[in-house]
């Protein structure tokens, strides 16, 4: 595989895809349009999101889950299946708009993410909003990594990783790693990724996005970047210069309001030097491979990462600045 690149995978689209965005079209996003335009509804989104930490989210029988525990919040470690490689590690960050969701809603993700990695997850609860803000958010990721490295982990067999607010957090984390003169993670990849909260309206997609309503998205930006430069690269990373950072993985789909972001994201970290694989898949939901239980395209999703860290295990550090590694 070459790992700079952009790709549109080809497949025929499948009933479940078709199904899903039309379920999502017609109650996510009008649920969505209608709740999400008072501080009050992310306090309440909050509160939900702390009864469903205590359901336990069923897994797969060979899946391994163990509580984890960091100075500021916690987490788990997922390990999907046996023989894994305890040497590496990937640090995951789940979505949810800063406000929602842990790392128990995002195991479809993340055990899916160690099978194809051949190696332990560690998805961390990182502190949200509305009591916490970005940077409660960044200095719980920068503290885990260190813990990591604190544990024995080489900087270069840890994945950093990422959906939605996520990815957001998995490319502040990287810039602000390389900004401090810390070791740099050995590669990320960014599962549709938020990467611009500047108060900018979403043309793009406004209506075929079958799941994320284009206003809610810039009212939630504006909610989190109160009393910030929402230009500051740790806000909007997509402003950043990704000079020095290791290669990237972004998956996006056609439809997304948050799909030019993602791209945006690919050119600049190109642009300087940085090899990337950029994967728009054709009319795919925010964040498809979580619905991997039930969408084709999403399983076929990780194994595209699968191959993407196995060329950049291939390329090796000392190839990582050419742009046709792999």
């Amino acid at each position: 595989m070459r790992i700079d690149k952009d790709v549109v995978p080809e497949y025929p689209l499948s009933w479940q895809a078709r199904a899903l965005t039309g379920l999502m079209r017609g109650t996510l996003k009008p649920a969505s349009t209608l709740l999400m335009r008072h501080p009050l509804a992310l306090v309440g989104a909050s509160r939900l999101g702390e009864l469903a930490r205590r359901v336990e989210v069923p897994h797969p029988a060979h899946v391994s889950i163990v509580p984890a525990a960091f100075s500021s919040c916690g987490g788990e470690w997922v390990r999907g299946g046996q023989g894994l490689d305890e040497r590496k590690v990937v640090l995951y960050f789940h979505g949810g708009g800063y406000f929602s969701c842990s790392p128990r809603t995002h195991r479809a993700i993340t055990w899916r993410l160690s099978m194809v990695a051949r190696r332990p997850v560690l998805a961390l609860d990182y502190r949200q909003g509305p009591v916490h803000r970005l940077a409660d958010s960044l200095a719980d990721a920068l503290d885990a990594y260190d813990c990591l490295l604190g544990r024995g982990y080489a900087p270069g067999d840890v994945i950093v990783a990422g959906d939605s607010a996520g990815g957001h957090l998995a490319l502040a984390t990287l810039l602000a790693l390389r900004d401090r003169g810390r070791p740099l993670p050995g590669a990320a990849i960014c599962l549709s990724p938020w990467a611009d909260l500047t108060d900018c309206p979403r043309r793009a997609n406004r209506w075929q996005d079958p799941m994320l309503p284009a206003s809610r998205v810039r009212w939630l930006a504006r909610r989190w970047t109160s009393g910030l430069d929402p230009r500051d690269p740790l806000v909007s990373p997509v402003l950043g210069d990704f000079t020095g950072l290791p290669p990237l993985m972004i998956v996006t789909g056609s439809t997304e309001v948050l799909r030019d972001e993602a791209r945006r994201v690919a050119e600049r970290a190109r642009l300087a030097g940085v090899p990337v694989r950029y994967e728009e898949w054709r009319r795919m939901p925010h964040v498809f491979p979580i619905l991997a239980d039930v969408l084709p395209e999403a399983r076929m999703a990780f194994r595209h990462m699968s191959r993407f860290l196995g060329a950049v295990a291939a390329a090796g550090p000392a190839s990582m600045g050419d742009s046709a590694a792999a």
